[in-house]
């Protein structure tokens, strides 16, 4: 499996050095709003609700997730990442924001092989899926609930903003389900409304005036 490399910022945020961009810029506060709040969570959240994510990283949406989410039930998420980074680097990453369960992630991340890596936090069951996305998510037997589209800004990882990537996000997508993005690229929002979704702009995050919102027909 190809780790990344990473530099890491006075602030120890890790920065993948492949696409010159940082893994988080407002970090959970940013999770929060863009990805939870962006896809009307926690109030949607039941048993059974699936979440699917473009960009597993750090692991951070993930926790900030099972942080939301008490039950009762099981929530599920599937996270598609081509880079995995090493355990001792998500480590480093999570520190800052001492959330529940991070040691837990951070010891089944270690201990997970394959190109499937099984997790299971308090509620949720998740899994992050190695390799390219436009290999992998064709061929995912699931349609999400909602979806994190979390890939690296879309100027510098163009492959995981394109139009048939973002394609097979909406095909992968339940009635009703959402996706979010802290990017208001024009070339994406075009992307989802081409797959799907109708695409609104939506207040961002800091200094981000706008992000991306998405919701698919019944």
């Amino acid at each position: 499996m190809n780790q990344p490399d990473l530099t890491w910022t006075e602030s120890d945020t890790p920065v993948a050095t492949a696409f010159d961009d940082p893994y988080f810029t407002g970090g959970l506060e940013e999770t929060r709003h863009v990805f939870l709040a962006g896809n009307d969570l926690p109030a949607r959240l039941r048993d059974g609700f699936q979440v699917a994510e473009l960009g597993f990283g750090t692991g951070l949406n993930l926790l900030a997730l099972a942080q939301i989410w008490d039950g009762p039930g099981i929530l599920h998420f599937t996270s598609f990442e081509a880079f995995p980074m090493a355990a001792a680097d998500m480590e480093r990453a999570l520190k800052p924001f001492a959330l529940p369960q991070t040691g837990t992630l951070v010891a089944q991340w270690d201990a997970a092989e394959g190109p499937v890596r099984r997790l299971s936090l308090d509620g949720i069951a998740a899994q992050v899926i190695i390799g390219d996305a436009r290999q992998t998510l064709p061929v995912w037997q699931v349609a999400a609930d909602a979806w994190f589209l979390d890939g690296f800004a879309p100027a510098r990882n163009p492959e995981l903003w394109n139009d048939d990537l973002l394609a097979e996000v909406g095909r992968h997508t339940a009635p009703l389900g959402t996706c979010a993005t802290y990017t208001a690229a024009g070339h994406v929002r075009r992307a989802l409304e081409a797959a799907g979704f109708t695409v609104t702009r939506q207040p961002g995050f800091g200094r981000k005036k706008h992000m991306t919102h998405g919701r698919k027909s019944a």
